[in-house]
């Protein structure tokens, strides 16, 4: 069966805002968040050079920069919830993350770093947003890219879709490629 271009970029579909945001939903978010780098680190931890330097679509990124993105989105991820926490309604600092992915480090380094970056940034912000009020919940940024507010819980859950998102990249190349 062949794939189209939409279902090999969203192979879970494309992030929706949620309509909802009940207390289990967003424990169900948090979870994910909080095990989310060994379920990474356990789908790419056997691969070699050559199947994480394999784009997961014709045109689009290796496993191995979409690991390297992970780790640069989700560091960005954290600065900016701590900024919601910390400021009022503070403007984010957008980045060029297609220009992330091919800087050397991106192209070209070994995925262990990133791995342990997302360990680090994933338990930091499990600790975060395990002791954030419902208030808190509420605190928002703008961002300027496409100017949008939006609240920390609304953030919770783009990056718990983020996390599955490009997961879902590499776990279905691997069955693609028999892996």
């Amino acid at each position: 069966m062949e794939l189209t271009l939409d279902q090999l970029r969203y192979p879970v579909g494309k992030f929706t805002n949620p309509t909802s945001f009940s207390p289990l939903e967003i424990k169900q978010w948090m979870d994910f968040l909080e095990q989310f780098p060994p379920k990474l680190g356990k789908e790419v931890e056997a691969l070699n050079d050559e199947q994480l330097d394999t784009p997961y679509r014709d045109g689009g990124w290796t496993i191995r920069q979409v690991v390297h993105h992970l780790a640069d989105s989700h560091m960005n991820c954290i600065i900016r919830m701590k900024l919601c926490l910390t400021e009022d309604n503070p403007t984010i600092k957008p980045y060029l993350e297609d220009k992330w992915a091919e800087l050397t480090d991106g192209k070209t380094g070994p995925v262990a770093m990133s791995l342990k970056i997302l360990e680090g940034v994933h338990h930091r912000m499990n600790i975060l947003l395990r002791n954030v009020s419902i208030d808190e919940l509420e605190k928002t940024f703008y961002h300027p890219e496409n100017k949008t507010t939006r609240p920390l819980k609304t953030i919770i859950a783009l990056y718990a879709w983020h996390s599955r998102h490009h997961l879902a990249h590499i776990t279905e190349l691997k069955k693609r490629m028999g892996w």
